[in-house]
């Protein structure tokens, strides 16, 4: 009976965690928000900030379209690359502002021997291998994928499929932690479980509308977290 027991316990656990960065891992909201008002306001956009605070999670050039239109100005692809561009650099000169999310290396270090993790984030390659560098967060994942690595952003499930594939997962074996309507549609739409957090742009009824499979008001609950994961 008890061989049977641990046997049920073992097909129920997950076999990956998917992490989003912006927001989920890191509080990067400030600096994401500078950084496209750098670009923007040099080609004389005018937005304000709860606009571009709104978007993280979709991509910078689909956040940068979406403020040009915004604004009635031209959407030019050449422009849209400088200004992608521009964005890019403006992180790249800050990345030392950026701190994780209180109970973040408490839920990796946790889940690491445990489980294969995955790190999906929409924001650019560059920034992510900077900030994983920086922060001696590159041994934690087995698989990062970026912006750059998928044609469709989220909420198209795309980038969290590359990460199971990478993997070698199964999408029904695979948990998302996400702070984003954008991700928790993602995964939903991947037929994976997801995780959501408040603490990024959207709100705790604003996520609950999502359905997500469970919401935890922080990293700090890692009880929490391992228990759904784990068991």
């Amino acid at each position: 009976m008890l061989l049977g027991l641990r046997r049920r316990i073992i097909l129920e656990m997950f076999d990956a965690v998917i992490f989003d960065w912006d927001g989920t891992l890191a509080d990067t909201h400030s600096f994401v928000v500078n950084s496209f008002q750098k670009a923007l306001i040099s080609f004389g956009c005018k937005i304000d900030d709860e606009f571009i605070k709104r978007r993280i999670g979709i991509g910078a050039r689909n956040t940068i379209k979406e403020a040009l239109q915004a604004a009635n100005m031209p959407l030019d692809e050449s422009v849209i690359d400088q200004l992608v561009e521009q964005k890019i650099e403006a992180q790249m000169e800050q990345t030392e502002v950026i701190s994780l999310f209180e109970g973040a290396y408490e839920v990796l270090s946790s889940l690491k021997a445990k489980v294969k993790m995955a790190l999906a984030t929409m924001n650019n390659r560059a920034v992510i291998d900077k900030l994983l560098a920086e922060r001696g967060l590159k041994p934690y994942f087995n698989v990062v994928i970026t912006v750059d690595e998928v044609v469709q952003p989220k909420p198209d499930p795309e980038i969290f499929l590359k990460c199971a594939i990478n993997l070698r997962c199964h999408p029904r074996n695979c948990v998302v932690l996400e702070d984003s309507v954008y991700g928790i549609e993602a995964a939903k739409k991947a037929k994976m479980k997801c995780i959501a957090i408040p603490t990024g742009a959207f709100t705790l009824t604003e996520l609950e509308r999502q359905k997500p499979d469970l919401i935890v008001t922080s990293l700090r609950k890692t009880e929490e977290i391992l228990n759904f994961v784990l068991c």
